[in-house]
């Protein structure tokens, strides 16, 4: 867990120079596609996933790429349950959950 203070410089960070709401988004998303090292394997409803990566999908929502075998599944960032130990990273979901929690 991070302090909120930790929290609000790595959101800072990401939208330094964002004008709005969507120009932060693509900011937070830039940080976790920089950041977060993808693949890694985190359980979901008591199945092992690997994350291979971390997208936008339709509604604008950041969501993790994740598959089983052939099957892939997206997830919406905010609902990742992280391994332990977390990835190298994680620190920028916890940022972009903080952020969308309203800690802008």
């Amino acid at each position: 867990m991070l302090a909120k203070r930790r929290l609000d410089q790595l959101v800072e960070e990401a939208i330094i120079d964002a004008y709005g709401e969507s120009e932060q988004h693509v900011g937070l998303l830039t940080m976790l596609q920089e950041k977060l090292a993808c693949p890694f394997m985190t359980e979901i409803l008591g199945t092992a996933v690997r994350v291979e990566r971390v997208d936008l999908n339709d509604a604008d929502e950041i969501v993790a790429i994740c598959r089983r075998g052939r099957q892939r599944q997206m997830i919406p960032i905010l609902n990742l349950p992280l391994p332990s130990p977390p990835p190298t990273g994680w620190e920028w979901i916890e940022a972009y959950r903080h952020w969308a929690r309203g800690g802008r």
